[in-house]
């Protein structure tokens, strides 16, 4: 462990398990630690770097915007985020329009959960086995683990948990005491398993029939990382509400929650942020999303992603038991704990996260070349052939 780490980690409530590297530098898909080491980046900050670290045109617009205001309360209108409001709605699913502002998922989970229950008068919450929407309080009763949720119960409110991808087990539990459905179309956390089309469909219908809302958490699968503008648009579903964030802002903390037909007439001061919403994190998300759609980064993502998960599987060998994933949302599940094949790769300059306890997870920068992509393929197989 380098000396800046363990400085840091001396300074810390220990919340994180450092990974004995200090970062000091990224350019596109590639990071650089105080000793000078290169590694290709498939963390990508947990999928926030997704146009590639030190992007120009979104330190052009931060520059640009320090200059002129950096914090304006929601209670005054802003230009600057009223054009990403009126950017967002490009290209969130048709009818999600009107957004609430934020730093973070789990706040944006926060905020969709109390909307939910104040837009139906229930109180019931569904959420899926595997799944993870933040480690706030009210986020945590909604995330299946108990390894994040135990020091906290009981939860509030009721939450139901039923298996991810499993129709019948929703419909025998969603009632007219349910306020919402909420899952990740592909779990992140959970070890990267992709809901089908059919079941997002169906999530919908029975929500719809319910009386109930459908909360889509596209935190870790929004905007392009799964090979469409969010994974809803793969099922051609429109949830009540949808919850992002991770890749909002080029690198910046922002989330939001957008709401469709069926979110109306909420009361003034039912929810709020500080800092949600500033001109600079809002600057910063315009040019990150200019620069996505001017070079149409999911559809790349969706090529490149193609590419990564063929190559993966062409590997043979009897560690690997899966390969999943959608577009740059990949995961390898191996049989045996990934702890040291994180760290392999890390010594053999790839970067990559786990997914549970047996999934390495890999969520490069969309701009990540094939180069690139293939040399993290390489290391994997040299890996596996020490092994």
């Amino acid at each position: 462990m380098t000396d800046w780490a363990k400085r840091e980690e001396r300074r810390e409530l220990g919340f994180y398990k450092k990974r004995g590297l200090c970062l000091v530098r990224g350019e596109g898909a590639r990071v650089y630690d105080s000793q000078g080491n290169e590694y290709v980046d498939c963390i990508a900050g947990h999928g926030v770097a997704s146009i590639g670290h030190n992007n120009r045109y979104v330190k052009e617009a931060l520059a640009e915007q320090a200059n002129r205001i950096i914090t304006c309360p929601e209670s005054f209108a802003n230009d600057t985020r009223t054009q990403y409001l009126d950017d967002l709605a490009q290209v969130t699913p048709e009818g999600l329009d009107r957004f609430y502002l934020c730093n973070s998922g789990t706040e944006a989970v926060e905020a969709a959960l109390k909307i939910a229950v104040a837009t139906t008068g229930r109180t019931r919450i569904i959420s899926t086995m595997r799944g993870f929407h933040g480690r706030t309080m009210g986020a945590l009763t909604t995330t299946w683990s108990c390894t994040y949720r135990r020091e906290f119960a009981p939860p509030f409110p009721e939450v139901l948990f039923v298996p991810h991808g499993d129709t019948e087990a929703l419909e025998d539990v969603l009632d007219e005491d349910t306020a919402a459905v909420i899952l990740e179309g592909i779990q992140g956390e959970g070890g990267i398993h992709v809901a089908s089309e059919e079941y997002l469909r169906a999530v919908h219908g029975l929500c719809e029939r319910n009386g109930a809302l459908f909360i889509a958490d596209e935190i870790q699968t929004g905007f392009g990382r799964t090979g469409k503008w969010f994974f809803s648009d793969h099922a051609g579903v429109v949830p009540d509400l949808m919850c992002t964030a991770k890749a909002m802002a080029g690198g910046l903390p922002m989330g939001a929650v957008a709401g469709g037909r069926r979110i109306e007439n909420l009361p003034s001061g039912l929810h709020g942020s500080t800092f949600g919403g500033n001109p600079l994190a809002c600057a910063a998300a315009s040019a990150a999303l200019g620069y996505m759609r001017s070079r149409d980064l999911p559809a790349r993502a969706r090529e490149m992603g193609d590419w990564f998960i063929n190559q993966l599987r062409e590997i043979e060998h009897p560690q690997i038991r899966d390969i999943r994933g959608r577009g740059l949302m990949v995961g390898v599940d191996m049989r045996g704990r990934v702890t040291p094949y994180l760290k392999k790769l890390q010594e053999g300059g790839i970067l990559a996260l786990p997914a549970g306890r047996t999934v390495l997870r890999f969520l490069p920068p969309l701009t990540i070349t094939e180069a690139e992509l293939a040399q993290v393929v390489q290391t994997l197989k040299d890996i596996l052939g020490e092994a």
